[in-house]
């Protein structure tokens, strides 16, 4: 299977190694388009793939492409490649808040599949939520899926519009995640903690949290009840993140992810 990947960033590049690893294709069938030179002199020393600095007719050798780049850059993106694609090519698009018929108009092709990965891809533990075209068989969704599950675990959906909420939710969640833990840090630090301290403390007990919510069937809710007992020190900080309406600004926070991702499809 020869893939196309269009876009040598953080993402483009965790789809590539992904695909290598799991054998879904051998560098000799990875194609990487990379415009920046910098960029793609860096990809060609790692030797994962032929990489290639403007389109040309090996586009259309591709059997499935995928767009990685910045939606920002979606414009020239389309001018670009649409003299190179072939209609019949399946495209898979992580390019936020860029919907389906904005793609298939833009390089005018009917098989589109859209998916919003996040940071943990690179490590195999990624959230991926895709949705796709009428166009797109069965055959070539399985084939996709198994493309994204490389980089962790996906969930496919009908409806297209809970791709912005899959944005703001899991897309966006690693720094949501980051921020808490940041904030556990530098509180650690006011309470006496050195910075090593500090962040063992934070990372090793979001670690431990996680891996206990994975290994038994309790939500949140019940693994919170267990730990804060009644009038205790849990309890205390849990009370104060409430009165503080903690929950209603992360709630704001997550929506204005999502309004900013239903923005951004406004682009084209």
């Amino acid at each position: 299977m020869k893939i196309l990947i269009i876009g040598g960033g953080n993402m483009g590049l965790t789809y590539a190694k992904s695909f290598l690893h799991s054998r879904i294709c051998t560098s000799e069938q990875l194609l990487i388009l990379e415009k920046s030179n910098e960029k793609a002199d860096a990809l060609k020393k790692l030797n994962i793939g032929t990489v290639y600095g403007e389109p040309g007719d090996y586009v259309k050798d591709a059997d499935l492409i995928v767009l990685a780049v910045k939606p920002q850059d979606v414009h020239l993106l389309f001018e670009a490649i649409k003299p190179y694609i072939d209609t019949e090519q399946v495209v898979l698009s992580i390019m936020a808040g860029i919907p389906l018929k904005s793609i298939s108009e833009g390089i005018g092709v009917t098989k589109v599949v859209r998916a919003m990965p996040n940071l943990p891809a690179q490590i195999g533990k990624g959230m991926t939520v895709f949705t796709s075209s009428d166009m797109v068989t069965r055959i070539e969704l399985v084939m996709v899926q198994n493309l994204l599950n490389a980089t962790g675990k996906a969930i496919y959906i009908d409806d297209e519009n809970m791709i912005d909420a899959a944005t703001a939710v899991s897309g966006s969640g690693p720094a949501y995640v980051f921020y808490f833990m940041q904030v556990m840090v530098e509180t650690a630090k006011q309470m006496g903690f050195d910075q090593s301290q500090a962040e063992l403390l934070s990372y090793q007990t979001f670690a431990g949290a996680v891996d206990l919510l994975n290994k038994h069937n309790f939500s949140c809710e019940e693994w919170m009840k267990m730990v804060a007992s009644r009038g205790g020190t849990t309890e205390a900080a849990l009370n104060s993140f409430n009165d503080g309406e903690v929950s209603n600004d992360i709630n704001k926070g997550i929506f204005a992810a999502y309004n900013r991702a239903r923005e951004l499809s406004k682009l084209v």
